[in-house]
């Protein structure tokens, strides 16, 4: 209790002296950047409207300069000869076809309001109505009348009328009509929208003229105004509203009345661009995550800070005497507490000392336990096992003194007489496993063993529809071991995975160099090792595989330590269990 007073103390302390002025300071830099940011937020929305509103202007400026161009070229006075040679519609049909899409139809109309010339044939000598003027403006080349929008053949159009003078007689002698087609105003709309921007034109009456596709996509009423939307106001501006009826969301709202080009100034439209506020303002709340993720860093600094500070006091008794009460649970040697500084340090590292020695003493006790029960299982297999397997050795080869046999029958009884041989060897390997013999060590090629290792299994591997993929790639594979222990091991592992694996599956044994070791990796594609268990699995009578003793990779551990090596096992790159199994190569090999 004394020592969680004193950590109390402290973490107060040090919270009150440094936390509190860091808050103060965070929450004022997060406030000025936020400001700032929200300026230039509301600064890109009006450059962005502005940006439209002039797109617009260049769009309809080009349109009229082409009106107010042609009209004075001299194929306009085939209009007076009523485009005999068709030379004048010829030249209204490349106008249109080289300003791909911009125009529905151009037009040349007589005094009486019939075509005379066109680009589509179809429309000559019928009469092409006049709507009141819309708008007008005055250019160097002369009035351009506009009409309203309307619907067409091709679409909603924007027609503008040019006047065309004649060059002989005072007076006009017709009309250039060009039907602007509507809809690229509205591509341009939708390039400058996106998922989360829209965009729209608002005539000099504030009613909708154009709007990007999403807004379209809404029917809005085409006699609606919205003078709330900045009408009427500053030219330009920015506020932040409600979308409604316009976007489902509050939005960042920026205008932009038109400002005209040269000696064009415009019609007086606005443009109005919508921003969400959620997505343009996604920045400020990411920049105050990171403020509040920086403050929350700082207090955990401040607290670690003194909670170690306490640590140095109370912390050593406190975890010494957790150490001894984990101590006393089953399972593994808890870790050692921190020692501490000065006597409680020194007690600490005493204490530990002495509870490792009884650790071991207790390992030990059991592992000469598991080895004296194995000693006597040997000594009974031994007995048991080796009386059959005289027996079925002296009557192979007996049988192979037999005459009349086939070449394969002879072979079938080698192989009897060497594996009853090999078995022989295998029983007084388990007795060494109890009373440890040592290796007899010889310059041996891995590689051999493990291709031998693999032609002995050959038989039940083919009956069990299971393959083995030997990757020997070590450039150098002699090593310096008792070959009929090492050989012993690859049975072993090779074998384990075979057990457990279903027809169709698959084993690799593989090879590489690490430094001056022999790393050999035996891999398969079956059901693998739980991660708690790949330790306990090499402790004599530890198995998880149903009929199995626990005996083989304690065997195959205890074999590759006499060799200055070890065995790990690990998930696999097929799927299932990988053992690993290091040796010492021939030249870094010390007896």
């Amino acid at each position: 209790m004394q020592a969680l007073s004193i950590r109390r103390i402290l973490l107060l302390s040090l919270l009150l002296v440094s936390l509190l002025p860091t808050t103060l300071l965070t929450v004022l830099a997060f406030s000025q950047s936020r400001a700032a940011m929200l300026t230039e937020i509301e600064d890109g929305v009006r450059r962005s409207a502005a940006a439209v509103s002039e797109d617009v202007d260049t769009l309809l400026l080009e349109r009229m300069l082409n009106a107010s161009t042609w009209n004075h070229l001299e194929v306009m006075q085939d209009l007076r000869l009523h485009d005999v040679d068709k030379r004048l519609s010829g030249f209204l049909a490349e106008m249109k076809r080289r300003h791909n899409g911009f125009y529905l139809d151009l037009h040349a109309v007589g005094p009486d309001g019939h075509v005379i010339s066109s680009s589509n044939p179809a429309l000559l000598d019928r009469r092409l109505p006049a709507a009141a003027a819309w708008l007008t403006a005055d250019l160097p080349g002369g009035r351009i009348v506009i009409e309203k929008p309307a619907a067409g053949d091709g679409g909603m159009r924007l027609r503008l009328r040019s006047a065309i003078e004649s060059e002989f007689t005072a007076g006009a002698i017709g009309e250039l009509v060009l039907d602007v087609d509507w809809s690229q105003l509205q591509v341009l709309l939708d390039r400058s929208a996106g998922p989360s921007r829209q965009v729209l034109v608002l005539d000099h009456d504030g009613r909708l003229l154009a709007a990007s596709a999403a807004l379209r996509a809404r029917a809005l009423a085409p006699e609606a105004t919205y003078w709330d939307w900045g009408m009427g106001r500053a030219p330009s501006g920015v506020e932040m509203r409600s979308g409604a009826p316009l976007m489902d969301e509050d939005v960042i709202a920026g205008h932009q009345r038109s400002r005209g080009l040269g000696d064009f100034r415009g019609f007086g439209w606005t443009t109005l661009l919508l921003q969400s506020r959620r997505e343009a303002l996604a920045p400020v709340d990411r920049m105050a995550w990171t403020f509040a993720g920086l403050l929350a860093a700082t207090a955990l600094l401040i607290v670690g800070l003194a909670w170690g500070l306490a640590a140095l006091i109370a912390r050593p008794v406190v975890a010494l005497t957790e150490y001894a009460r984990r101590y006393t649970l089953p399972g593994e040697l808890p870790p050692p507490p921190p020692p501490g500084p000065g006597e409680i340090g020194e007690l600490t590292r005493s204490f530990v000392r002495m509870m490792r020695s009884v650790d071991r003493s207790q390992q030990t006790l059991v592992q000469a336990s598991k080895l004296a029960a194995l000693g006597e299982i040997t000594a009974l297999l031994a007995h048991e096992i080796r009386t059959p397997l005289g027996i079925l050795r002296s009557s192979a080869q007996m049988l192979r003194a037999e005459t009349g046999l086939s070449d394969e029958s002879r072979e079938l009884l080698r192989i009897i007489d060497s594996e009853t041989g090999r078995l022989n060897r295998l029983v007084s390997s388990m007795l060494d496993s109890a009373r440890t013999r040592a290796p007899q060590f010889a310059a041996t090629d891995a590689h051999t063993l493990i291709a031998h290792s693999a032609a002995l299994l050959a038989s039940q591997l083919r009956s069990r529809g299971v393959t083995v993929d030997l990757q020997c790639a070590a450039q150098r594979s002699i090593v310096s071991c008792d070959a009929e222990q090492i050989t012993q091991v690859l049975l072993n592992l090779i074998m384990n995975a075979l057990q457990v694996l279903q027809r169709g599956g698959h084993i690799r044994v593989s090879t590489r160099n690490e430094a001056q070791r022999l790393v050999v990796e035996v891999a398969d594609d079956g059901p693998g090792i739980a991660a708690e268990d790949r330790e306990a699995i090499f402790e004599p009578f530890v198995f998880r595989r149903e009929g199995g003793v626990g005996l083989g990779l304690a065997v195959v551990r205890r074999i590759l330590r006499q060799h200055g090596g070890d065995v790990v096992a690990e998930a696999g790159p097929l799927g299932g269990a990988l053992f690993r199994f290091w040796l010492p190569l021939q030249e870094a090999h010390t007896t």
